[in-house]
């Protein structure tokens, strides 16, 4: 299999004329000639950071505080999913996984809900059953991490951890390291309070840091910690927006659309508003879509390079929105939508 158009190609998304070949899942060659047509063709997009369990109740709790919404066991997230019949929930997720994989997300980091049954729940949304058989079968990619008990351990491919304020996670933490899994934990959310104990676990990336001041940048650096940042969704409940141009300058930021209830799972309104709101350059915002994100899911995907994973997004480069377009990195970012997907390579 094999697409032509303009390639953005590896890390730095350089603009080539030619044609991605991919054989089983794996991007073979990469030939620069000339070809006919517009189409761009750039990474598919990681969603580094979900929560798609809430898909049942989109746009609830306006008005409500972040505590309100979503802090567990009882803030209204969390008392509408118990309420919820698991045909619902699994039919209502895997919605959702269509919607990202038509709007080019080809992976996504998942802190699931619900202990064991909520992660196989999702692995059902994702194999179309379970009362998920009208959107089919799944070939979006899910890095799920479990949550609310340890045995997420045995089916999930990690935890995902609340926040330091709410629990103590050391058991958890020490399980996900012996067992090799990824560890994320929410930090810096509402205020600055659960940084220093959620970066004493030593977790393998840290999720929001909307509050992060100088010792707290200066840690991640140190460490080298990631972070995944989400602005739309700390914009809705209102905590503020995250230091993303400080953080970037310290360590690897990626971009995730946290809640289904709070925001569209669109990767294009995530970079667009990251894009407009923090000094960095499209390039960046891109690899924050893109490289960082596989970066920290320890994934071999994220950049069109020989030997990478052949996940793809063609865009119209014709389209009414891009016709003309002199930067097309910067317009990617910048005014890209869901109307402009042409063919989504998974």
């Amino acid at each position: 299999m094999h697409v032509e158009g303009t390639i953005l190609r590896g890390p730095d998304f350089t603009p080539v004329e030619g044609r991605v070949v991919v054989a089983d899942g794996e991007i073979v060659a990469i030939e620069e000639t000339e070809t006919d047509g517009d189409d761009v063709i750039c990474p598919a997009f990681v969603n580094a950071h979900t929560h798609i369990g809430d898909s049942i109740a989109k746009e609830a709790g306006g008005g409500l505080s972040l505590d309100e919404l979503v802090a567990p066991p009882d803030g209204l997230k969390h008392r509408l999913l118990r309420a919820a019949d698991r045909e619902e929930t699994v039919a209502a997720m895997a919605r959702s996984l269509r919607y990202m994989e038509s709007t080019g997300t080809g992976t996504f980091l998942e802190f699931r809900e619900g202990g064991v049954a909520g992660v196989e729940a999702l692995r059902d949304a994702l194999a179309g059953a379970g009362g998920a058989e009208s959107v089919g079968e799944r070939d979006i990619d899910a890095v799920i991490l479990g949550r609310e008990e340890e045995a997420v351990l045995e089916v999930a491919d990690g935890f995902g951890a609340s926040g330091a304020r709410d629990a103590d996670f050391d058991a958890e933490r020490n399980a996900t390291r012996t067992a090799g899994k990824l560890f994320g934990i929410h930090a810096g959310e509402r205020d600055d309070l659960d940084i220093n104990p959620a970066m004493d676990l030593d977790p393998d990336f840290l999720v929001h840091m909307v509050h992060a001041g100088e010792l707290h940048l200066e840690r991640l650096a140190d460490r080298d910690t990631p972070v995944v940042v989400c602005p739309r969704s700390n914009l809705v409940t209102n905590v503020g927006v995250p230091p993303i141009r400080e953080l970037a300058d310290r360590t690897t930021v990626a971009l995730g659309t946290d809640n289904v209830m709070l925001n569209s799972p669109s990767m294009f309104r995530e970079m667009e508003f990251a894009a407009k709101l923090a000094d960095v350059s499209a390039r960046d915002v891109l690899r924050m879509a893109t490289v960082n994100g596989a970066e920290i899911a320890g994934l071999n995907r994220g950049a069109i390079e020989e030997g990478a994973d052949g996940k793809l997004l063609v865009l119209d480069g014709d389209s009414d929105n891009l016709a003309g377009a002199e930067d097309l990195v910067r317009a990617i970012v910048r005014r890209a939508g869901e109307a402009d997907v042409k063919r989504v390579v998974l």
